[in-house]
């Protein structure tokens, strides 16, 4: 009786977010992203985790989701770029399968769109065991890799760093990989730290590999169950701390409607954490489309201070 109660509730739960989902007008706008020189790391916000990653000369795509539904649930804004607006592409990071991060349809349309542009398709990195998901999109190459595993693209060497989340498709095919990635050239370095909880993993990932710029999720953590796979704002901010990265850029919230949090609480919840432990300009916030432009610097403790970054 217990457990047919606790489906019953989640059926529940899951037919209210549908239906929010479905009857929220579909808000922001679209932009063509703002090109990074080489020497220089550039971090367009597409929505949820989707980036655009320019780093070292070579241009990545990191959980790219184009799709206006998910499923049943629909997307509440637009990306912030066009799958039609993107420049050429070196590759493609899918963190883990989950739908919300790999989108398959999006996925063909980036490999078609980048044949296109350089007649040629970007190189795939995926945690293990995933790579069976995308193997009929029309990639050049896929490379797995396991955690704290490398791979080079160009002048920039990535590797996939640990999380504490879960990578299944499907209930059943619980071994397939996760985490995130930190790329880095030279002096610069950023960090897609893919889903994940709050975990000893942040100061290890720091200690090993110190990004300069993190990317780190804040939303989906309501029930508060959510948090065994999620971080919360406050977390991630913790997390932000652990890493001791001189920007924090949130994302993982206000795009689709995946917890019972309202849309609208993760980024002022970040921001009132942020100016109670006295890092708030190291926050930098971006709405869909917005590019952040990081410069070569000598130091990596000055935070996100205005001559260190700009933004379009």
């Amino acid at each position: 009786m217990v457990a047919f109660e606790e489906k019953a509730r989640k059926l529940v739960y899951l037919g209210e977010l549908v239906g929010q989902s479905a009857t929220t007008p579909l808000l922001g706008a679209s932009r063509r992203p703002m090109l990074a020189n080489a020497d220089e790391l550039g971090v367009t916000f597409i929505g949820h985790s989707s980036f655009l990653i320019q780093i070292g000369g070579q241009t990545v795509l990191a959980d790219p989701v184009f799709a206006k539904w998910l499923v049943v649930l629909r997307r509440l804004r637009r990306p912030g770029i066009q799958v039609n607006s993107l420049p050429p592409v070196d590759a493609v990071l899918l963190t883990h399968a989950h739908m919300d991060h790999l989108n398959r349809p999006s996925l063909r349309r980036v490999v078609e769109h980048n044949c296109r542009l350089t007649g040629r398709a970007p190189v795939a990195i995926v945690p293990w065991s995933v790579g069976d998901l995308i193997q009929d999109l029309g990639f050049s190459q896929i490379v797995p890799l396991e955690w704290w595993q490398s791979t080079r693209l160009g002048r920039v060497d990535v590797t996939l760093t640990p999380a504490k989340h879960w990578g299944a498709r499907l209930f059943n095919d619980t071994y397939r990989g996760f985490g995130g990635y930190v790329l880095r050239s030279g002096e610069q370095s950023v960090y897609h730290s893919g889903d994940t909880a709050y975990f000893s993993g942040f100061e290890e990932i720091g200690r090993r590999l110190s990004p300069e710029v993190s990317l780190l999720p804040i939303g989906a953590y309501s029930p508060d169950n959510f948090r065994g796979v999620h971080t919360s704002p406050e977390d991630a901010l913790q997390g932000f701390l652990d890493l001791g990265s001189r920007a924090m850029i949130p994302m993982h919230f206000g795009t689709f409607r995946l917890s019972a949090e309202p849309v609208e609480e993760p980024l002022p919840r970040l921001l009132a954490a942020a100016a109670k432990a006295g890092v708030e300009d190291c926050v930098c916030a971006l709405v869909e489309g917005e590019t952040r432009i990081f410069e070569a610097t000598e130091t990596a403790d000055e935070g996100c201070a205005p001559e260190l970054a700009h933004s379009a």
